[in-house]
Parts: C-alpha cells; sequence; structure tokens
C-alpha cells in the first residue's frame, strides 16, 4: 500500500475547482459538464480513436461526422443516492459530454467503424490508400 501525505491545499484547491465548475457552468447550460480522455493513434491503414467512457452503455453514445469534423457525444448519469449512505468523496464526473476532432483528408468516410467494449469506444477511420507520385519530366523554360 502506497502512503500518501495530505495536503490540505490541494482539498481547497478541489474545492474551488468543482465551485468555479458550478458557478461557471448555470443549471440548464449547453454546455459540455466534463469530457472523456482519448488516445488518437495512426498507421498506414487507419486513424484510431479511442474513448474512455466506464460505465456508459454504446446506446448512450452518439457519434456523428459533419463538414470534416467527429464529435463524441452523450450523457452519464449520476447513481441515484441511497438513504442511510454518506458521500465522502465524490470524483467521478457525470453529466453531458462532448468532444469533436477533426478528420484528415485521407479518410474513407464510408467505411468508419465504431464499437464499444469495458468501457472504451474504439473509433477506426480507415485511410485511402496513398498514390504514389507520378513521376514527370518538367522542361525548363
Amino acid at each position: 500500500m502506497q502512503l500518501t501525505q495530505w495536503n490540505p491545499f490541494r482539498e481547497m484547491e478541489d474545492l474551488m475547482t468543482r465551485l468555479s465548475r458550478g458557478i461557471a457552468r448555470p443549471q440548464g447550460s449547453d454546455l459540455a459538464e466534463w469530457a472523456p480522455v482519448v488516445d488518437i493513434t495512426e498507421n498506414e491503414r487507419e486513424y484510431l480513436v479511442k474513448a474512455e467512457l466506464p460505465g456508459l452503455k454504446k446506446e448512450d453514445i452518439k457519434l456523428d461526422l459533419a463538414n470534416g469534423m467527429l464529435t463524441l457525444s452523450g450523457e452519464r448519469s449520476s447513481e441515484k443516492e441511497n438513504k442511510g449512505e454518506k458521500y465522502h468523496r465524490i470524483e467521478r464526473s457525470y453529466g453531458r459530454f462532448s468532444r469533436s476532432f477533426s478528420v484528415p483528408d485521407d479518410v474513407k468516410v464510408d467505411q468508419i467503424k465504431a464499437e464499444c467494449k469495458d468501457g472504451v469506444v474504439s473509433v477506426h477511420l480507415p485511410r485511402a490508400e496513398a498514390k504514389p507520385a507520378a513521376a514527370k519530366s518538367i522542361t525548363v523554360e
């Protein structure tokens, strides 16, 4: 077990951050309340976007592609409070989320696929085959 030293200033900083989030986004705001962490990789065949969305079902996740932007959005509902339980710390984020990414020009848009497994959404964006530059002789005028 790893021991960590308690830092009261860190607790105050966390509290201030949570308070400022509440003030910055009044109830009913259209802004996303949190954003999932994402990894984006590429190889010669595809771009791959992986987003961590623990606790969400695939039905709760929406993927849209418009104007060269891939948007991942949805909502994670908070757990219902049980009577007799006291919460000592709540660090998980709840509410609406949205992340948008520009899609490179060499993506085969009609072949994009997505899957959700173990709380990770993987979006596969296949790349078009690179066309080698044609050899051409250029005359100097």
